[in-house]
């Protein structure tokens, strides 16, 4: 459904509740009246979820440049368990860097007050209290910025617009060594390398894990080569050691892969232009010219590097010998499913470890252990799907992780697992098919490093490496399974009208230059619960029906949508990309509802 000049709907802002509090307020609790006279920006995220990071960098310029008029609130709505726990919540946003107030909302009061299906979701609300928009995933900013100089402009002349500071009270910072560190290298001198990612450097430490020999990087958030005091990082991750000595390193926030010499502490850029990857770019070329998108981990593996490019659910590769990139597997579309890398889905892909036959992946938001083979074919070892994660240890079909983050290859052939939000270390053994606990009482673990008999865990919200002897018995602990905790949608068996949402923003048009602008993929898991209405076209509206025999099941949408600046006279115009996947679970009874609507920007008239 689309309409290039939505008129302005007046629907009143549902209060904001959140059973954990506010953060970043000085202990000040708010209410929507409280803010009345600002415009406000709800920023619907979890800390799980890979574009919800890349909102939030891309709501920091539009913060800064209206800090007078406009009040960002992050509303944290947690999919996993883990996500409950206030104490992770409140290190995810010094983790994250988040610079506006948090309204912890563990049980989704507020996610089902707005009715919001996705995260990220943004929702808009004026200086006089209403709703004025909002909008599904990532690349809205521009379209939020104009929607706000227009507020602006409507309010003060209304007088009904409050300039002034807003409610952001930073944190005290914390004098600890390392600051959620993210990934670790063991050096061939012995000593470890560091991601600090919040620090926004590399660190060396030496063989004791414990005592700072040097720091790469000015500490602050940039995009500059040079010397270790002159080069700057953006929340670096992965790391991996080539064949000359260099460590190439993931540095996610800035979307690229930088080099640093570990004799002279010099960094340079191999991979990346600094930009996001999104759906038209290139996904090949010249390694400095082609974009890439929140890369998180690397390993080199068949004489190339490998790249968990988390941002768009893909593996690449780096090619050293002609500094070029490619897309190696995944389609962009998240979920798990196995087969040619072409042909394959995964979830945000964090963690990566290489042995002579097979690349181990974490797959983090499916909570799987997969792997690719020399030949580039995906498969999966333990893990379900977007919906299903625990902890349960046995045989791998019914085994159960949290969210892992990081994959360690041990030297009898069997895997080591961060399973990063069970805050536990695990063990997947591919000659027996038994996923076993070698270590519980971690905090966030994020990578492990082999040392001889013992595993060196990056502990992420400890802020520290913890070296622990491999056990020979695995720890036992009590089974646990969860499902994800958006509550399923009830819809009537049969017909079901599905309508993607989608507004052009003010001054803009849809993009039809090249062809259709928009672009719309259902399926649905199992797919039996689909009789009708699966596969790609170009209309957002369409007609599924649903078989009355599959109970319950989860429909995967996904949406996209151009536009461009509506201005004859230029001859090139600002174009913009809209993109979100939502994964809905549905359950049918006859008094269900026979038409879902998902809002990917805009607002729903109906």
């Amino acid at each position: 459904m689309t309409d290039s000049a939505p008129r302005r709907a007046r629907v009143r802002a549902p209060e904001l509740i959140g059973k954990g509090g506010w953060l970043n307020t000085g202990d000040q609790q708010y209410t929507l009246a409280d803010l009345r006279g600002r415009i406000v920006v709800l920023d619907f995220w979890t800390f799980c979820c890979i574009n919800c990071l890349h909102v939030l960098d891309e709501l920091r310029e539009l913060e800064d440049k209206h800090r007078d008029t406009v009040v960002v609130i992050g509303v944290h709505s947690p999919k996993f368990v883990h996500e409950a726990d206030h104490q992770a919540v409140v290190d995810a946003v010094e983790r994250y860097g988040v610079a506006h107030p948090v309204l912890d909302d563990p049980e989704l009061a507020t996610w089902k007050q707005y009715a919001v299906r996705a995260w990220p979701t943004l929702v808009v609300i004026d200086p006089e209290g209403y709703v004025v928009a909002q909008h599904a995933g990532e690349g809205h900013a521009h379209a939020i910025e104009r929607l706000v100089e227009e507020l602006e402009a409507e309010h003060e002349a209304k007088g009904t617009l409050r300039r002034g500071d807003g409610p952001y009270v930073p944190p005290e910072p914390e004098p600890t060594t390392l600051r959620f560190p993210g990934k670790a290298l063991l050096l061939p001198s012995g000593n470890f390398l560091v991601s600090d990612t919040t620090r926004h450097q590399l660190v060396e430490l030496a063989e004791d894990a414990e005592t700072v020999l040097r720091r790469i990087g000015t500490g602050t958030r940039g995009f500059a080569d040079g010397g270790p005091e002159q080069a700057s990082f953006n929340e670096p991750q992965g790391l991996a050691l080539l064949d000359d000595g260099s460590v190439v390193v993931a540095d996610t926030v800035n979307h690229a892969l930088r080099r640093l010499d570990t004799a002279t502490g010099e960094v340079t850029t191999l991979a990346g232009t600094g930009r996001q990857w999104w759906q038209g770019s290139a996904t090949s070329g010249p390694a400095r010219e082609v974009d890439l998108s929140s890369p998180w981990d690397v390993a080199v593996f068949g004489g190339k590097v490998w790249i968990a490019m988390a941002g768009v659910h893909q593996l690449w590769t780096y090619d050293p010998a002609d500094s070029t990139v490619a897309v190696a597997a995944g389609t962009t579309n998240e979920g798990l499913v196995d087969g040619p890398g072409a042909e394959a889905w995964f979830a945000q892909p964090s963690g990566l470890a290489a042995t002579a036959d097979r690349l181990w992946l974490a797959d983090s938001e499916t909570s799987a252990l997969r792997w690719v083979d020399t030949d580039g074919h995906v498969h999966t070892a333990v893990g379900t799907g977007l919906f299903d994660f625990g902890h349960r240890d046995g045989a791998a079909e019914q085994a159960l992780f949290q969210h892992p983050l990081g994959v360690t290859a041990l030297p009898d052939g069997s895997v080591a697992v961060a399973d990063t939000y069970n805050h536990a270390l695990r063990r997947y053994d591919p000659a027996t098919g038994e996923v076993t606990t070698l270590a519980t009482d971690l905090r966030e673990p994020s990578d492990a490093v082999l040392v001889g008999e013992d595993i060196v865990v990056v502990e992420s919200a400890r802020h520290r490496l913890t070296r622990l002897r491999l056990p020979e018995e695995a720890v036992r602990v009590e089974s646990v399974a969860h499902r994800t905790r958006r509550a399923a949608t009830e819809v009537a068996p049969g017909r079901l009208r599905l309508d993607v949402i989608f507004q052009a923003p003010a001054g803009q048009k849809l993009d039809t230059r090249y062809g259709p602008s928009t672009r719309l993929l259902v399926s649905a898991t199992p797919p039996e619960l689909l009789l009708k209405g699966d596969g790609a076209d170009t209309d957002l509206s369409r007609e599924l029906e649903l078989n009355p025999a599959v109970p319950e099941g989860v429909l995967h949408v996904s949406a996209m949508a151009a536009s461009c600046d509506d201005d004859p006279a230029n001859e090139y115009p600002a174009c913009h990309v809209h993109q979100q996947d939502w994964g809905v679970p549905l359950r049918l009874t006859a008094g269900g509802t026979d038409r879902l609507p998902l809002v990917l920007a805009g607002m729903d008239e109906q």
